[in-house]
């Protein structure tokens, strides 16, 4: 992996997240942006339950008895 990217997500502080948030909140507006989060944590569930050998498909074998 590059070092300038690890260069650059060690000098993100307050300030920076605080204008990134407000970018988003003008971008998407107040409404849109619990749906975006709730997409993204099911996302971030389906990939780490990938990652552990969970599948939807591995799941219905199971109880199907297969």
């Amino acid at each position: 992996m590059d070092n300038t990217v690890l260069l650059f997500l060690n000098n993100i502080g307050l300030p920076e997240i605080l204008v990134i948030l407000l970018i988003l909140l003008l971008l998407f507006g107040g409404k849109k942006i619990p749906e975006l989060m709730k997409g993204l944590g099911k996302g971030v569930k389906s990939f780490k339950d990938g990652m552990n050998g969970k599948d939807d498909a591995g799941n219905d074998e199971k109880l199907s008895g297969k």
